[in-house]
């Protein structure tokens, strides 16, 4: 077992740190105070992205990419995990479903995706379909060779700034033993589509910059030339992507995680009360060295899963469980960094006040805390026949 990063794996990390803490940083003050990443800027980044390479790295060098492995796109998202998402969102990374296009899509959606040229976003959540998504309402009707949406999409991440959208929307329905449940199928969706709105979202205490917004359909037509894959097989192509999804928030966790620990590690050392550092007493010291090893075991857990991913393992479980441990662990280690800075932790003078709101949504986007140990529990009752 070698727990090393390889020579080029480094190089990975040292970069895109590099990239975060001069291209990120500087700009993370203003976008919390106004909620604003302007469009400028999101371009510029975007273009800073793509002189070092890494814009799509997560995609194969055929379709333009950096064909980077699970694991080293894992470290990828692990250091822009350290950044404010509003801004290390235009650090692109187009979403893998995007790599079941037919050859026609292709050249449509996922090599402008890949190049920069054309933004993404992701849609699946309704307001009365949040976990159990084969519950959702937004439906399509078929007319002909076209298809006819109805419904709304909320709490979609940066449709704002997305030129089309992948959405999940029901086609049908079919019996099950737990009841009827609704056929899926994927679209791709263009901004300026007749019928279709993207809208402002809700204002969030978490991840400010990185809009959310309401997708809606009023008798939008769609020719069947706009399925991504076939119809009624939506889950089909979005398997290999919710397993990216829950890998990325696990990686970006732990890196917010690091990120705040330093801020605390360093203040201990440095601040002194009583005619010493508050490092030296163990109800500091003892506190740091908690939240070390909790971040070391996501991070162990998180690379683990990848690796299980690039050697065709199966990982479903492993992902689970770093993505509930490395989310749950990020909220109390924050919540520890600001105990040791006190009143100060709470100040707009220093992130860790972000960090502690930021961390706070991890537990419930990409399938929430509940539902990864729902994931982990079957598969470890189900070979048993429970």
């Amino acid at each position: 077992m070698n727990f090393a990063l390889t020579e080029e794996q480094q190089m990975i990390v040292d970069t895109v740190r590099s990239f975060v803490e001069t291209e990120i940083y500087p700009h993370e003050d203003e976008v919390e105070r106004t909620g604003v990443v302007p469009r400028e800027l999101g371009q510029e980044i975007a273009r800073k992205c793509k002189e070092i390479g890494f814009f799509g790295c997560n995609f194969p060098e055929e379709v333009g990419g950096a064909g980077l492995d699970h694991t080293s796109f894992t470290l990828v998202e692990r250091e822009l995990g350290r950044g404010s998402m509003g801004l290390t969102v235009f650090f692109g990374r187009p979403s893998g479903i995007l790599m079941a296009c037919n050859a026609e899509q292709r050249e449509k959606y996922l090599l402008p995706a890949v190049k920069g040229d054309k933004f993404d976003a992701l849609a699946m959540t309704e307001p009365d379909a949040g976990s159990d998504v084969r519950g959702m309402k937004c439906f399509a009707r078929k007319d002909g060779d076209d298809w006819i949406v109805n419904g709304t999409k909320h709490f979609i991440s940066h449709a704002d700034i997305a030129d089309f959208v992948i959405v999940f929307i029901a086609t049908g329905e079919e019996d099950t033993p737990r009841g009827p449940k609704k056929k899926i199928t994927c679209f791709l969706v263009d901004r300026g589509t007749p019928g279709f709105e993207i809208r402002k979202g809700y204002n969030s205490v978490s991840h400010r910059g990185y809009n959310n917004c309401v997708l809606t359909f009023d008798d939008c037509r769609l020719p069947s030339a706009q399925i991504l894959g076939e119809v009624h097989k939506g889950f089909d192509v979005a398997n290999d992507w919710l397993f990216a999804t829950r890998l990325t928030v696990a990686a970006t966790s732990v890196g917010r995680a690091r990120r705040a620990f330093d801020y605390a590690l360093n203040y201990a050392a440095e601040r002194k009360q009583f005619g010493k550092p508050i490092g030296a007493n163990q109800g500091v010291s003892f506190k740091l060295a908690d939240m070390i090893t909790e971040i070391d075991a996501a991070d162990l857990l998180t690379l683990s899963a990848a690796w299980r991913l690039d050697n065709g393992l199966p990982s479903n479980r492993e992902i689970a469980s770093a993505k509930v441990f490395a989310t749950e662990m990020l909220a109390r280690v924050t919540d520890e960094a600001i105990q040791i800075f006190g009143g100060m932790g709470l100040m707009d003078d220093l992130p860790l006040a972000r960090f502690w709101r930021d961390a706070r949504v991890e537990r419930i986007w990409d399938g929430t805390s509940e539902i990864q140990r729902h994931i982990i529990s079957r598969d470890l009752l189900r070979p048993l026949g429970a």
